[in-house]
């Protein structure tokens, strides 16, 4: 409640106050407050310095809870620093999760703005030196292995089921960084900013959407090459018998081959479209499905060519009619432009019988594009090629041997046996159909974790862009 400034609060009005909240709370009516105290608390008492410690106050104690304090005193080792680099790194999370900032803004907050047990003051320098510091000295991921364990046994977690997947963030500078120790580079951007150079972040997660560990890649790092380290790295953490889920980007042969080592098992996506023998002889294979959830229908598929795997096929019938919606849409599209082509092209011929008479404005225009060494093209021709490679519509036409485009009705026919519909396969022997397609589900667990970290980062940067 805002009871207004303090010079000029009603003392009787608040009395009131007090006796009407201890009449709804059924309690007695206070006593009056002895003279000499009354004295004390009106006359010699004055506020300093006031800073708000209730949310850091409840961050730090999880934060020894867990044992994050005790884990990164180990992994720093022996050495001594003039600052207490644990109680730094504290600050800077308590600062990303309270109010996120730039470094130089999160030790101003932490001098000036909230009340860090241990911690008086920081400025920017100590902050970028103990991340720094804990880069080197978490070279092996000992404090995470420590704090994802304190956290599972807090929460009795079983860790049966791990997801992984990647993502991209990239930075707001001029052109990428050099030399062998470059880290910010061009690759493919999942934020769509390919003129941006980045760096790729991997997060593996539990069923339950509790973070195991994460890795960072240089920005040209691809999704493919990845697997092999991140099964090696969480090798020593003892987790027992894990299946790992992964998406579509990481389920080449040799990715697959990789995870099954040391007695692992893998639910990976499976491209659809990329024509293996494999997909085709899973997705044509007849069944009837089983229904998991509302939206959600399995199919599982034996095949002799790879007896060691079992296929899943799932069906969601509500993405089924949107993706013939979509699809239905794009070819009305289609047919409209085509018919306006084909009038275009029949008005090009009809006009070519005739004498070329062009007005000097059309004149002007042909000689400019023939000096500038540019073809001058009719109207239906442009149209065409911005058809045939425009992004969305472009898959659902093909080029005739005479040039013309028409609809792809084989291409038609084979995307909607394919609507709603994904393809899993997996090593292990034991999970039913309906474990597998829920198992895979949950790796949007996973990517709910990167929109909530890269929701930070941006405004992160949204913040620092404006300084």
């Amino acid at each position: 409640m805002n009871l207004g400034r303090e010079d000029t609060l009603d003392r009787d009005g608040l009395t009131r106050l007090v006796a009407s909240i201890n009449r709804y709370l059924g309690e007695p009516a206070p006593a009056a407050l002895p003279a000499d105290a009354a004295h004390l608390v009106g006359d010699h008492l004055r506020v300093t310095e006031s800073r708000p410690m209730g949310t850091v106050h409840l961050l730090d104690g999880l934060w020894r809870m867990l044992g994050v304090d005790d884990a990164l005193r180990k992994a720093l080792g022996p050495r001594r620093f003039t600052t207490d680099v644990e109680r730094v790194l504290f600050a800077l999370v308590a600062n990303r999760c309270v109010d996120p900032m730039s470094k130089l803004s999160a030790a101003e907050w932490a001098t000036c703005d909230a009340a860090i047990p241990g911690l008086a003051s920081m400025d920017d320098d100590q902050a970028y030196r103990a991340m720094d510091v804990l880069i080197e000295a978490d070279a092996q991921a000992k404090v995470q292995e420590a704090v994802f364990f304190a956290v599972a046994n807090l929460l009795n977690l079983e860790v049966d089921v791990l997801l992984f997947d990647t993502t991209s963030t990239y930075f707001e500078r001029d052109t990428e960084e050099t030399g062998d120790a470059a880290f910010r580079l061009y690759g493919h951007s999942k934020d769509h900013r390919k003129d941006l150079p980045q760096i790729v972040i991997g997060l593996a997660v539990t069923k339950e959407g509790i973070p195991v560990r994460c890795w960072c890649w240089p920005g040209n790092t691809t999704d493919v090459t990845v697997l092999p380290q991140v099964k090696d790295s969480m090798r020593d953490w003892r987790l027992g018998r894990v299946v790992t889920v992964v998406d579509r980007g990481f389920s080449s042969e040799d990715n697959l081959a990789y995870l099954r080592r040391a007695g692992g098992h893998y639910i990976a996506g499976e491209r659809m479209r990329n024509g293996s023998p494999l997909v085709e002889a899973a997705l044509s294979r007849q069944g009837r499905y089983s229904q998991v959830r509302d939206n959600l229908r399995v199919k599982e598929v034996r095949l002799d060519a790879a007896p060691d795997r079992r296929w899943v096929i799932c069906h969601n019938p509500a993405e089924a009619e949107r993706d013939k919606t979509q699809r239905d849409t794009a070819l009305e599209h289609i047919r409209v432009e085509l018919e306006r082509i084909k009038a275009l092209r029949d008005r090009a011929t009809k006009t070519s019988t005739k004498p070329a008479v062009m007005t000097p404005a059309e004149r002007a225009r042909k000689t400019t594009a023939t000096a500038s060494g540019k073809p001058v093209e009719p109207a239906h021709v442009k149209a065409e090629c911005a058809l045939r490679d425009h992004p969305a519509y472009g898959r659902w036409v093909k080029q005739q041997p005479s040039g013309r485009l028409v609809i792809d009705r084989a291409k038609v026919t084979a995307e909607e046996r394919l609507d709603g519909k994904y393809l899993l396969s997996t090593s292990d022997p034991d999970l039913s159909a309906e474990d597998i397609a829920l198992g895979y589900k949950n790796l949007l667990e996973a990517e709910r974790g990167f929109r909530d970290l890269k929701s930070d980062l941006f405004q992160l940067k949204c913040r620092i862009s404006r300084l």
